[in-house]
């Protein structure tokens, strides 16, 4: 290893997620009730990436939670760009929520992409992802509008 302070810089790489993480907030916080799906999503991390990817096809199927789902998959397409800086490749298939037997097997082929990632990009994807949510949660309470939040929700 070098000595040398500046090839120490070079190589360390942040991946920008607190202002990733601000930006989603933001783009999310005059929105009702959308913003309470951050401490959801920090929790859902422990379940895997199959079931955090899930997600959004479950909120969208309700038009009342529709925009919680695009929360939820902007989150996932935010992680697939921020792995793809690190040469990691994060499956990130649109689904076809209109027509239910072609949507069936875009999720079965998403699914097995997801499982086909080897365990240690699955285990660095879901590192990744755990920061990005702490991020979430820590700009969702600096930002989240209380009157748009319901505390039933």
């Amino acid at each position: 290893m070098s000595n040398n302070p500046s090839s120490k810089i070079d190589s360390w790489q942040p991946y920008h997620l607190d202002h990733y993480a601000q930006e989603l907030v933001l783009k999310y916080r005059n929105s009702e009730n959308v913003l309470n799906e951050s401490h959801k999503m920090r929790m859902a991390v422990a379940y895997g990436l199959e079931r955090f990817w899930g997600e959004h096809l479950r909120l969208k199927r309700d038009t009342k939670n529709h925009e919680k789902g695009d929360y939820w998959q902007d989150v996932w397409q935010t992680l697939q760009k921020i792995l793809e800086s690190g040469n990691i490749i994060l499956p990130h298939d649109p689904i076809p929520l209109n027509d239910d037997k072609k949507a069936t097997e875009k999720i079965k082929e998403m699914s097995k992409k997801i499982w086909k990632m080897t365990i240690e990009d699955r285990r660095v994807a879901l590192m990744v992802l755990t920061q990005l949510c702490e991020a979430l949660v820590w700009w969702t309470q600096r930002y989240k509008i209380p009157k748009l939040t319901n505390k039933g929700d």
